[in-house]
């Protein structure tokens, strides 16, 4: 269906708690709402029927997923099932060095994606759930890159040319994992219907650096973390 509001946001939805978070806040807000999901070869599904169940949650009519498959380009532990996903990492290693869950401009071309849908769909902002204060340590989640793919919307789009700029919005980008908790909390975010987990179990695994930076935030605003996990040896404080 057609959107022509003028405070439409296009809300990238990975199926986490981030970006759940996000979406709530987006809603809250008074944003009418495009969710925007991408298969992109990651590993597993779980995080898009993740996805798919949160906007459902919140009344998302227009909710896409998307297939963009970038697992032919490689170079990840989230694209390349060859390549073993980190486990165990000390929680003070997290966010030191790019590690090699990273996936190659993964953010560019996504985002890339969403501001054509934006711009097509007469969507005034972008809204994502980066964030660099409990993150792994990509330099697609940094505020200086959203600083420059704003001048990207401005110069590469005819809306930009012509005064009318898409936003790129980045509420989370300075909150920590339990200020996230604590605002989903306060929107009301169902955590039971997210997935962080980098593997796709039918548990969280509990030891990847999601799960680990996850139950840390869930720890430290004193929340109950609803998912089961199949370890939670370094969260003992948080069962």
């Amino acid at each position: 269906m057609p959107h022509t509001m003028a405070d439409t946001a296009v809300v990238l939805l990975s199926g986490g708690m981030d970006s759940a978070t996000a979406l709530a806040m987006t809603i809250k807000e008074g944003h009418d709402v495009i969710g925007l999901t991408f298969d992109y070869g990651q590993r597993h599904r779980k995080e898009i029927d993740a996805a798919a169940r949160i906007a459902k949650h919140f009344r998302v009519v227009d909710h896409r997923i998307v297939t963009i498959n970038l697992s032919p380009i490689g170079g990840s532990a989230l694209t390349d099932p060859r390549i073993r996903v980190p486990e165990q990492r000390r929680i003070e290693e997290i966010g030191r060095g790019i590690p090699i869950t990273y996936v190659p401009a993964r953010n560019t071309i996504l985002l890339a994606y969403a501001l054509g849908l934006a711009e097509a769909t007469a969507a005034k902002s972008i809204v994502i759930a980066a964030n660099q204060v409990d993150y792994s340590g990509y330099p697609d989640c940094r505020p200086e890159y959203y600083a420059a793919f704003r001048e990207v919307a401005r110069l590469g789009t005819k809306r930009g040319v012509e005064g009318d700029v898409i936003e790129i919005r980045t509420p989370l980008i300075h909150m920590s994992k339990a200020d996230i908790v604590r605002k989903g909390e306060e929107l009301g975010v169902p955590w039971e219907l997210t997935w962080s987990c980098y593997l796709g179990g039918s548990q969280a695994c509990g030891i990847c650096d999601s799960c680990q930076l996850r139950l840390k935030g869930f720890r430290e605003a004193g929340v109950k973390d609803p998912l089961p996990y199949a370890s939670r040896r370094r969260h003992a404080a948080n069962a």
